[in-house]
């Protein structure tokens, strides 16, 4: 899995697999899906970031992650 953060573009991508993309659809302004041939989500685009989160700082950018089943909820906020 990737994330890509574009702030010339001010656009975020996350590619969930490597598997050629067949085709995109825009499922709400500026979020886009990508899908394989087997109809699977493996790309989802987000454009316009800094009007969809005024303020937002690009170097903050933070990956969270559970490390299973029972893993703590993030802290609220």
């Amino acid at each position: 899995m990737k994330l890509r953060v574009d702030s010339q573009a001010d656009a975020l991508y996350l590619r969930l697999d490597d598997s050629a993309i067949v085709e995109s659809v825009e499922v709400a302004p500026g979020v886009l899906l990508d899908y394989n041939q087997a109809e699977q989500v493996v790309g989802v685009e987000m454009l316009s970031l800094s009007t969809r989160s005024p303020g937002l700082d690009f170097s903050d950018l933070r990956l969270e992650a559970d490390s299973g089943p029972d893993a703590e909820p993030p802290p609220a906020g």
